[in-house]
C-alpha cells in the first residue's frame, strides 16, 4: 500500500520515519522543494521519491495521489511525530469495509501539540460538525482512503486547506468517515510548517476557513 509523505526539509527526521515502516506499506515521498538532502535521504532508505516544485501541502499531496498505484492510499507527516507502525490501525476500517475515509485522531505526548494549534484544530472540527454534521475530534494528518475515490472528488486546494477539503468533499458524497486514535509525538527533526508556530497555524486556519465559508 502506498503511503504519501509530503516533505519539505525533513532530512533529519526521515531516517527514523522510513526505517519504522511496516511490511506491506510503501513510502512515496513527495519532495516539495526541499533545500536540504531530503530526497537523497529518502532514496537512500529505499523510498520512491517524486518532485513537486510548486510549494504547498495540498500540491504535494495531490502529486503523491496521482503518482500512487495502490487501491488504498495513506497520507502521513514525515517529521517523526507519527509512527508508521500505526498505519495498519488507520487502514483497518477500510479493509473491513466499515469506512470510506479513516482519520487518525491524535493523542499527543506532552508538548507535542502546542495549545494554539490544538485550539485552531478544535475550532475547525467544531465548525465542520455544526455545518456538515460530521463529528470529528481532529483533522488528523494520518489518514487512509481509496485512491480512485479521492481522485473522483476533484480536490482543488493546494495549500493547507487540503485536509479539510478532503473531509468536506467526502461528506458531500456521503462517505462513511471514521476516526481511530493514534499517538502524536514530538517531531524528531526539521521545523514545523503549521503547528510549531502561531503564524503557521494562522495560515492553516485561514485556508480552512475559506473552505468553510463557501458552504
Amino acid at each position: 500500500m502506498d503511503v504519501i509523505l509530503p516533505v519539505l526539509d525533513e532530512a533529519e527526521a526521515l531516517p527514523g520515519v522510513l526505517d519504522a515502516f511496516p511490511a506491506g506499506f510503501r513510502p512515496l515521498v513527495v519532495d516539495n522543494g526541499s533545500s536540504d538532502d531530503s530526497a537523497a535521504v529518502a532514496r537512500g532508505r529505499g523510498a520512491r521519491v517524486i518532485s513537486e516544485p510548486r510549494r504547498g501541502f495540498g500540491a504535494a499531496c495531490w502529486a503523491g495521489l496521482q503518482a500512487a498505484e495502490s487501491e488504498l492510499v495513506c497520507f502521513m507527516d514525515a517529521d517523526g511525530s507519527l509512527d508508521p507502525r500505526e498505519l495498519a490501525t488507520v487502514c483497518a476500517p477500510l479493509i473491513s469495509g466499515g469506512a470510506d475515509l479513516c482519520l487518525g485522531a491524535r493523542r499527543p505526548d506532552p508538548g507535542a501539540w502546542p495549545p494554539h494549534a490544538r485550539l485552531a484544530n478544535r475550532l475547525i472540527a467544531w465548525e465542520l460538525s455544526r455545518r456538515c454534521g460530521v463529528r470529528l475530534r481532529d483533522l488528523g494528518p494520518m489518514r487512509c482512503a481509496r485512491r480512485a475515490g479521492l481522485l473522483e472528488l476533484g480536490l482543488t486546494d493546494r495549500a493547507f486547506g487540503w485536509p479539510l477539503e478532503m473531509v468536506l468533499s467526502a461528506a458531500a458524497q456521503r462517505w462513511q468517515i471514521v476516526e481511530v486514535t493514534v499517538a502524536y509525538h514530538l517531531r524528531t527533526g526539521g521545523q514545523s510548517k503549521v503547528s510549531g508556530s502561531l503564524s503557521g497555524s494562522l495560515r492553516a486556519a485561514r485556508d480552512m476557513s475559506r473552505l468553510l465559508s463557501g458552504l
